[in-house]
């Protein structure tokens, strides 16, 4: 559990917060990943929580509809996607970006998407896909690292400089590929770069095989609220079409969705 997370469920004080909400919740984010069913072992691990309240959670939740047992693991049910579909139906960022992707996508023949910063990842927040691009398949609610993607270098390089830090030193980088970022000096570096240049491209990363190019989503008043890409296979895109066939279709739509974005 970080730092924020570890603020979040324990703030002394404060008459106001319900802990045992920000523990429940915390509980279902424990569930993001590949494995569908964890034991309370697993979820205490994964949240830094005591199996007892762990336990009171998921009990909790199981008697909601939210969760579901075979008496030794634990699984979340869909009546959860009501949480998520209550941004996705309601928020002004997703409902304007689908069929700007989607444009997008029928344009280029390649998938995209947009996503925003959360905690120490990129979430997406809507997607156009139009093939399957990675081993893992993405799609909203999806979470990149920040440091080796497109998308998450274009949300570092509009940080204020103290949050850039803070993210940064709560952040392990670490190689997914043979091709990522080794060090922090080089990250920089990186996102001097983009900073100036408008544009993030990543080349092989995350995943041996994908390419892809963000730009960032400025809303009415000029703040980076997300950033938009598309993503592609190597073996078909170079990243000279990228930049060339693939950027001025991307800051068209970027800044089409901005302006209907509202300020934070």
């Amino acid at each position: 559990m970080n730092s924020k997370q570890d603020n979040a469920l324990f703030r002394a004080g404060d008459p106001d917060f319900m802990t045992s909400l920000a523990r429940g919740l915390h509980v279902i984010r424990a569930f993001t990943g590949f494995d569908r069913r964890l034991t309370i072992a697993d979820v205490s691990r994964a949240t830094g929580l005591t199996r007892a309240v762990v336990r009171r959670c998921l009990y909790t939740l199981r008697e909601l509809g939210y969760a579901g047992t075979d008496g030794r693991t634990f699984y979340l049910l869909p009546k959860v996607l009501n949480l998520g579909y209550a941004y996705l139906s309601t928020a002004p960022m997703p409902i304007a970006a689908q069929p700007l992707l989607e444009e997008v996508s029928r344009t280029l023949d390649e998938s995209s998407s947009v996503g925003v910063l959360e905690d120490n990842s990129v979430v997406f927040v809507a997607r156009s896909a139009t093939r399957r691009i990675m081993s893992v398949t993405l799609r909203v609610g999806s979470r990149v690292p920040t440091y080796c993607t497109a998308l998450g270098r274009v949300l570092l390089a509009h940080l204020e400089p103290d949050q850039l830090t803070e993210h940064l030193a709560s952040t392990e980088i670490r190689a997914h590929t043979r091709h990522t970022v080794p060090s922090r000096k080089k990250l920089d570096d990186i996102l001097s770069t983009v900073r100036r240049q408008g544009y993030a491209l990543n080349d092989q990363e995350l995943e041996i095989g994908l390419r892809s190019i963000a730009v960032p989503v400025r809303n009415v008043v000029g703040e980076v609220v997300a950033a938009m890409n598309v993503g592609a296979q190597a073996s078909r895109v170079s990243l000279r079409e990228m930049v060339d066939s693939f950027l001025p279709v991307l800051r068209s739509a970027a800044d089409r969705l901005g302006g209907q974005l509202p300020p934070n």
